[in-house]
C-alpha cells in the first residue's frame, strides 16, 4: 500500500548520495532523512501517517490501531529491555 500510495502521489526518491552517510558533517548532512531508530518511533510515525493503508479496504483503522496497541504494551517493553545484539558485539566480544 506504500508503494502504491508513492505512484499515486508520484512521490519521486531523492537522488542517490555517493558518500559514506556516518562521516557527513554539518550542510551535507541537513536534508537526509533517516528512518525510525526504534520501535517506539515507528509506532509513532503509524499513528500519525496510516491512512494509505487505510484505502482499498486492506486494513481497517480498527486492525492499525489493535496492532499497535499490541506492538506497545508486548512487544515494545520486552525489545526496550534487552540489549540489541550489536551492543554484545561491542562490549562483550572478545
Amino acid at each position: 500500500m506504500a508503494g502504491l500510495d508513492g505512484i499515486r502521489k508520484k512521490t519521486e526518491p531523492p537522488a542517490p548520495i555517493d558518500a559514506d552517510l556516518y562521516e557527513l558533517k554539518g550542510r551535507a548532512k541537513q536534508g537526509i532523512k533517516n528512518t525510525p531508530g526504534s520501535l517506539g518511533e515507528v509506532l509513532t510515525a503509524l499513528e500519525k501517517d496510516h491512512a494509505f493503508l487505510l484505502e482499498g479496504d486492506v486494513f481497517t483503522a480498527d486492525v492499525i490501531e489493535t496492532w499497535v496497541d499490541m506492538k506497545r504494551t508486548k512487544d515494545l517493553p520486552a525489545v526496550n529491555l534487552r540489549p540489541h545484539p550489536y551492543e554484545f558485539f561491542l562490549y562483550y566480544d572478545a
